[in-house]
């Protein structure tokens, strides 16, 4: 096989991602030729309604998903955030690369952290999981839906319709937009905990032995751990975006240390869990919590957000 082709979104980000992919893939492997097919998917074209609403993140990745099951692409990019635990037949996800900066960051023209905001800020998220820990810290911040790529997002900062914004550290990296704003500040993940699979790249690939062999470069076994327990985790949670769920599972030498927490979109009731584990305990451990979660009256707490979040924020 001399030729693949990434089936892609047209956003600055998705084409980064994708032509790091192009890139690295080409250098592995002499005579290969890698090319881009971009397009528009349903989660770039409706950008006045939160994606909760409209069916979730699923949304980004179902027209990719479309070309690589019609034979006009091989395989897709994905934040592995963005990417639903379910595939359809025909695909599946084969690579997961090396994380980036896992935290979630504030921008601000005017702020250069959280506790510096004022009393009633504005401050910019459409992520019910960082609604919840942002109004669990600071009750008195105002919230307000922020939609649209990442550049779209930092102009609608700095035209003032925000006295701040969160985003993920790793995509304002991967695009060299720190300095875009006055103030970029990585939120520790003790503040505000990350979502399952955050600043790893998820490749989703037809099923076809030869093209598996060919990406498998890509693949990070840290990463592989780490996101195998936060995407378990969610899984029997049965959480997508419509409920606020952060995991964050981090390797340390033999050991992983894992924080995770669930809550209502307001901050008022959140159910956390904290521990470290063996690594050799990765491919169970993150049912495992869930289900302590569970016992711990997770579902109810979670079909409460589900409905406050369709009901009164959406």
């Amino acid at each position: 096989m001399d030729k693949l082709i990434i089936a892609t979104r047209k956003s600055k980000l998705a084409l980064w991602q994708s032509e790091h992919v192009q890139q690295v893939l080409m250098e592995s492997h002499k005579g290969l030729h890698v090319e881009l097919a971009q397009m528009l998917t349903k989660g770039d074209k409706i950008l006045d309604t939160p994606l909760a609403k409209i069916g979730g993140k699923g949304l980004f990745t179902k027209e990719l998903e479309e070309s690589m099951l019609r034979g006009e692409s091989h395989l897709a990019v994905h934040s592995l955030k963005d990417v639903p635990m379910e595939f359809p037949e025909g695909l599946k996800l084969a690579v997961i690369t090396k994380r980036e900066d896992v935290r979630d960051a504030m921008l601000s023209q005017k702020y250069s952290s959280l506790d510096e905001l004022p009393n009633g800020a504005v401050v910019g998220t459409t992520s019910l999981r960082r609604r919840m820990q942002l109004l669990e810290k600071r009750p008195d911040l105002k919230i307000k839906n922020l939609r649209g790529n990442v550049n779209t997002r930092i102009r609608k900062l700095k035209d003032g319709e925000y006295d701040a914004i969160i985003l993920a550290s790793a995509g304002i990296k991967r695009l060299g937009l720190e300095n875009e704003v006055n103030f970029f500040s990585p939120i520790d993940t003790s503040v505000m905990t990350p979502a399952s699979g955050q600043a790893a790249l998820g490749i989703e690939i037809v099923d076809n032995p030869e093209v598996e062999e060919l990406i498998l470069v890509l693949n990070d076994k840290n990463a592989i751990i780490e996101t195998t327990i936060e995407r378990d985790f969610v899984t029997v949670l049965e959480g997508g975006c419509q409920v606020p769920i952060g995991i964050n599972a981090k390797v340390n030498e033999n050991n992983i240390d894992i924080s995770c927490l669930i809550g209502l979109p307001d901050g008022t009731e959140v159910l956390r869990e904290k521990t470290q584990v063996s690594i050799d305990e990765y491919k169970t451990i993150g049912k495992k919590l869930a289900q302590n979660m569970i016992e711990r009256g997770a579902k109810e707490l979670l079909k409460r957000a589900e409905n406050m979040a369709l009901n009164e924020i959406l």
